[in-house]
């Protein structure tokens, strides 16, 4: 997918629609990313509006990858991290939208997410992922190791409790 573009996104309107959109889709598929089913449009978009302002204080880096006019999937990296940990940094909310799923967009988005974090002097990533249905493949693909299972710890967007999976990645800067 040559034609998909990855940058990092600003708080525009139309950005944080599509955002919006983006959440409540993955949601009601059932993705554990932190919200519960039915997820109302309007809750989506104030979360995408929280974290797009943090964004711009540079707590974070929420990425986009484009197709066109059209956000395809997106990824943030946590860099707001305490006084003790300034080495590392945090992966959370990948999202591809459905009709984008297994063309690479989620390993163009993690990769640039890397890079980024190596040139914010960071040499240690850290993420989670559901148990059930989560994305510990592509992650165990793109480098990262396991460090453990915790049973039940959250809900699923549907009901129910799954585990999650804790993954790190050491990241160096490239000569």
């Amino acid at each position: 997918m040559n034609s998909i573009e990855i940058g990092t996104l600003t708080p525009a309107a139309e950005t944080q629609d599509m955002l919006a959109e983006l959440l409540v889709a993955t949601v009601a598929a059932g993705g554990s990313v932190s919200f519960m089913h039915p997820l109302a449009p309007d809750a989506a978009s104030a979360f995408w509006q929280k974290s797009l302002a943090a964004a711009a204080r540079g707590e974070r880096a929420v990425l986009g990858a484009w197709h066109g006019e059209v956000l395809v999937g997106t990824v943030t990296l946590l860099l707001d991290c305490p006084p003790n940990q300034p080495h590392r940094a945090e992966i959370a909310k990948l999202m591809t939208r459905f009709d984008y799923r297994g063309r690479g967009v989620g390993t163009r988005l993690m990769r640039v997410a890397e890079s980024l974090a190596v040139e914010k002097g960071r040499t240690l990533l850290v993420l989670d992922t559901a148990t059930e249905e989560g994305a510990s493949g592509l992650y165990e693909k793109l480098g990262f190791t396991l460090a453990g299972e915790i049973p039940d710890y959250a809900l699923k967007p549907h009901g129910g409790l799954t585990g999650t999976l804790i993954y790190w990645k050491r990241i160096e800067p490239t000569s």
